[in-house]
């Protein structure tokens, strides 16, 4: 059964060039994952915010992606970039 996840990211002004960069290097390594079946990057550039849509194959799969690198180092980065995280796991239902 997939896991559906949607992360909202406030960054804060200054820092928008930086976590661009880095939240679409998660893009291209996390498509790389075995488990993963989708990982949409959106932007609401009037508010700084960043949206991913996220698809995963199990729980297996999306606990190694929490253990990556890339995304270790953006969770010890991610005060200094943001201002809020968000993430939602959802079900789909329709």
């Amino acid at each position: 059964m997939s896991i559906y996840l949607t992360a909202i990211i406030k960054g804060k002004p200054e820092t928008k060039e930086e976590l661009s960069k880095i939240l679409l290097n998660m893009v291209v390594q996390s498509r790389k994952e075995i488990a993963c079946v989708q990982y949409d990057l959106h932007e609401d550039t009037s508010r700084n915010l960043f949206i991913f849509h996220e698809e995963w194959t199990d729980e297996a799969g999306l606990d190694f992606h929490n253990q990556q690198e890339y995304l270790l180092d953006f969770v010890a980065k991610s005060s200094e970039l943001t201002t809020d995280i968000v993430i939602h796991q959802t079900n789909k239902i329709a």
